[in-house]
């Protein structure tokens, strides 16, 4: 299964490489000229995107404002430190999840557990 990621300005860039290794479909908030968008902003050319945020940013973990099955998924990092090493297993643990169950529409907090 391909995924359609889109990697917020929070995550190092060389991270989507991976990722394409993997055969996945992966854009960055960077690239796309998204840099210091509002958070709104960023979820909107997702869901126009058909895309999963991936990002560090905790604000994308309020339902209330993002509510459950509004969008295509939320991936939520939260590492126990930032490394890129880090950054990187958090999302390919991510990958391997999704291989196994539903993201569209739910919001994923992914840690090391």
């Amino acid at each position: 299964m391909v995924l359609r990621l889109k990697l917020d300005e929070n995550l190092p860039q060389r991270a989507e490489q991976p990722l394409r290794g993997l055969g996945h479909d992966v854009e960055t908030a960077l690239s796309e000229g998204l840099a210091g968008a509002e958070d709104p902003n960023l979820l909107s050319a997702c869901i126009a995107e058909d895309r999963i945020p991936v990002t560090l940013d905790l604000d994308f973990s309020d339902i209330r404002e993002y509510p459950p099955g509004s969008h295509r998924g939320v991936w939520v990092l939260r590492p126990a430190q930032q490394s890129f090493d880090a950054l990187v297993q958090l999302i390919l643990a991510g990958v391997k999840l999704a291989a196994m169950e539903r993201t569209a529409g739910q919001l994923w907090v992914i840690d090391e557990r």
